[in-house]
């Protein structure tokens, strides 16, 4: 069984505030208090591909400067 997400986690994967993840929660019809609520494991791949629809992904990270 995998743990189950906080809001405040799947936030910050995403870079965004955790108060705009719950918003989008919200709209969503799932229950979440408050950035400690923990959601289950397809409402956090549902609120991750509602936030990608909007064009908010998780940021990539740079490549490396290459070595002189």
């Amino acid at each position: 069984m995998a743990a189950k997400p906080r809001v405040h986690e799947v936030a910050a994967e995403l870079g965004i505030d955790s108060k705009v993840a719950l918003d989008k929660l919200k709209e969503m019809g799932e229950y979440g208090k408050g950035p400690s609520s923990s959601i289950e494991p397809p409402d956090a791949r549902k609120l991750k591909a509602a936030l990608a629809a909007e064009g908010i992904t998780a940021p990539t990270k740079p490549a490396e400067a290459a070595a002189p």
